[in-house]
């Protein structure tokens, strides 16, 4: 598997381990951007903030996370992350069946990807 970094319209992330059970990213999110509003059906995920401070929206709920800080999004909840002021730099753990970027039912989107 490649693990080079993806770019993305709101930063971008990179692949740190991957297998059949899981996989592990870190995630860099640039100041006064979000990425979509978004759920998945196949794939539990645990945030855990390096650094910054992150917006979190959890199905309609607005949490702010510091740097030490996790949340937990089972498998089919709405949610986001934004960097309102300072880059935002996180590790994802996705558990589940399945880790394709084709498993995002995205609800909301700044950049207009559905």
């Amino acid at each position: 598997m490649d693990f080079s970094p993806e770019h993305r319209p709101w930063g971008r992330y990179q692949v740190l381990q991957s297998s059949e059970s899981h996989q592990v990213k870190c995630i860099w999110v640039t100041p006064g951007k979000r990425l979509s509003y978004q759920r998945h059906k196949f794939r539990a995920e645990h945030w855990f903030i390096i650094s910054g401070i992150a917006e979190v929206t959890l199905d309609g709920s607005v949490i702010e996370l510091s740097p030490g800080m996790s949340i937990d999004i089972p498998q089919g909840q709405l949610h986001r992350i934004a960097a309102t002021t300072s880059e935002v730099v996180f590790i994802e753990v996705q558990t589940g069946t399945y880790f394709g970027e084709d498993d995002i039912e995205r609800v909301e989107d700044d950049f207009g990807r559905n």
